[in-house]
């Protein structure tokens, strides 16, 4: 699957565009200037990461979560947090919204709310360019000494237990890594031989990488992307609202389109 064939992807699944525009508020809520945390990884281009040439946090949720502040007249300050402790820091009120590619799950739902999907991406495998030996995921389980890079807890992490492995979470061909980019490092190195992550981020990764990385065999499912608040937030109706605008309006298809066709990462 290549970086296109995900965009077209996101914009049948996620991005009807104006078709949307019935129901969509003509005003929306006005937040008074009121400053609003949002925190984030920066580890899953073209979504965020950081810029290799300027330092510079970007990337499609950034320019999304800007909009969606300047609409609601809110100001946003960005922190950083690893993905193990991000969810966590969020539910106890840390931060107020939470962003990186966080799939939206029944589990997840009892310590933190979930905006509307603004995103829809599917699961998919990334491997070394050079990979000959697997090219879908029946072919890596019956590869005995294949290895698959995972963070615990995360969504990629079950799929690979259960869609890829026997259904073990403590299956010895399963290594963790506490970020996401340490797994990609590991896989250039040849330290472990997948990594599985949604499709966006996986486009980003291998547009990024020189050649030196690819996508193999068939999507391992679908997964709807939303910020993630603090159980009760007086934030998540004027979020959804203002996503549901942005749709409606184009603006999410077009941020898809600069960030999925025109960017070139780590150029």
């Amino acid at each position: 699957m290549n970086r296109r064939s995900l965009l077209l992807a996101a914009l049948a699944l996620g991005f009807a565009g104006p078709a949307l525009a019935q129901g969509v508020p003509s005003v929306l809520p006005d937040l008074g200037g009121r400053t609003v945390t949002v925190v984030t990884e920066n580890a899953y281009p073209p979504l965020q990461y950081l810029d290799p040439k300027s330092g510079e946090a970007v990337g499609w949720e950034y320019d999304a979560m800007n909009e969606i502040a300047r609409r609601l007249n809110m100001k946003v300050t960005y922190a950083n947090a690893s993905w193990d402790a991000m969810i966590e820091a969020v539910s106890t009120g840390q931060y107020d919204i939470g962003m990186t590619g966080i799939t939206i799950r029944d589990d997840r739902k009892a310590r933190v709310d979930f905006s509307d999907p603004y995103m829809r991406s599917q699961m998919v495998m990334l491997v070394r360019a050079d990979e000959t030996r697997f090219a879908d995921a029946a072919a890596f389980k019956a590869l005995p000494d294949g290895l698959v890079g995972a963070q615990s807890g995360t969504t990629p992490f079950y799929v690979a237990v259960n869609e890829v492995l026997d259904g073990n979470e403590q299956n010895p061909r399963i290594k963790l890594f506490e970020t996401f980019g340490a797994q990609v490092q590991a896989l250039r190195t040849g330290d472990v031989d997948l990594v599985l992550t949604d499709g966006t981020a996986g486009a980003g990764y291998v547009a990024a990488s020189g050649g030196g990385l690819k996508l193999v065999g068939a999507p391992l499912g679908t997964e709807d992307f939303g910020f993630v608040f603090a159980k009760g937030s007086d934030l998540v109706a004027p979020v959804n609202a203002a996503i549901a605008a942005l749709k409606a309006d184009g603006t999410l298809e077009a941020l898809t389109k600069t960030w999925f066709l025109d960017t070139k990462l780590g150029e």
